[in-house]
């Protein structure tokens, strides 16, 4: 499929059928898929805060003046490198454009924490503290103008995350967006592309506390768990002391500090992007710039 440069495009999960019954478990995919073979030419600057509880909205802000910024310097035709946020979010939940209320087992006007309704594909999931969010502004010129493989380059960023790092055996499901162990979902995607700027992506459950995920259906996905990589190590303790030593030994600040580490590492070497740090204080710059359309 074709898609012309001013056009935007949602994509994320799609939404997985409503019925009584059990469906059978989707097929589980293969967890490799191939990086571009190039040399890291390419650059990324880095916003790293991922100790940091950043409100929703402000988050949101910062991203599209990101794209803002890109879009002008494409107009321009001068270098536009991507840019990666990390952070953590109080609790809140955050709805695709096309998200339905059903998915929702409270009152909207009523609800436990704020609810955002974005840009985004995808139906209404959970952010809150203990969870690594990735927030990619990936000029998609510089890679490939290809939002399947682009979806699949996140997944492979947290697949080699999970496996290379704890050892955690992570996979696809087949016509579903994320990633899973078994029926547990661990992470959520959901991106929004504008004239090939992508932004949004990626939600990891690291030390999360789940419950607020049973408040809602998440990702509109009946019948599937969610769940964590502190809860799966937990699960791992029964394991002989071999397979234990491979794991990390940490309270919930390391294991946060590890799981960031380890998604960064992952995603230049997925992308084969260079990773520059960048201060808070550029994008505090480029917010108080005057406002544009995305």
């Amino acid at each position: 499929m074709t898609f012309m440069a001013t056009q935007s495009i949602a994509a994320s999960i799609p939404p997985y059928p409503v019925s009584n019954h059990h469906p059978k478990p989707p097929r589980l995919l293969s967890p490799r898929i191939q990086p571009i073979p190039a040399v890291k030419t390419q650059h990324c600057e880095r916003f790293n805060l991922y100790k940091e509880l950043v409100p929703y909205r402000q988050a949101w802000s910062w991203q599209k003046s990101l794209v803002i910024e890109k879009k002008a310097l494409i107009e321009r035709n001068e270098h536009c490198p991507d840019s990666l946020i990390v952070l953590q979010h109080p609790p809140v939940y955050t709805m695709g454009t096309g998200s339905s209320e059903k998915f929702l087992n409270f009152d909207i006007k009523d609800a436990p924490f704020d609810v955002h309704r974005t840009e985004r594909g995808g139906e209404v999931t959970y952010h809150g503290p203990g969870q690594i969010v990735m927030y990619p502004i990936m000029n998609l010129r510089n890679h490939k103008m290809d939002l399947y493989w682009y979806l699949r380059s996140l997944e492979e960023v947290i697949i080699r995350a999970l496996s290379n790092t704890f050892s955690i055996k992570a996979s696809r499901h087949e016509g579903l967006t994320g990633v899973w162990h078994g029926n547990q979902k661990l992470a959520a995607i959901g991106i929004r592309v504008s004239q090939w700027i992508a932004y949004h992506g990626l939600a990891v459950n690291v030390t999360t506390d789940l419950t607020p995920f049973g408040w809602i259906v998440p990702c509109g996905l009946q019948n599937y768990q969610v769940g964590s990589i502190r809860g799966l190590l937990g699960e791992f303790e029964a394991f002989d002391d071999i397979r234990r030593k491979q794991l990390p030994d940490a309270d919930d600040g390391q294991l946060l500090y590890i799981a960031c580490k380890s998604l960064i590492s992952e995603f230049s070497e997925v992308f084969q992007v260079g990773i520059n740090y960048e201060t808070i204080s550029r994008l505090e710059f480029l917010e108080s710039e005057p406002a544009k359309p995305l």
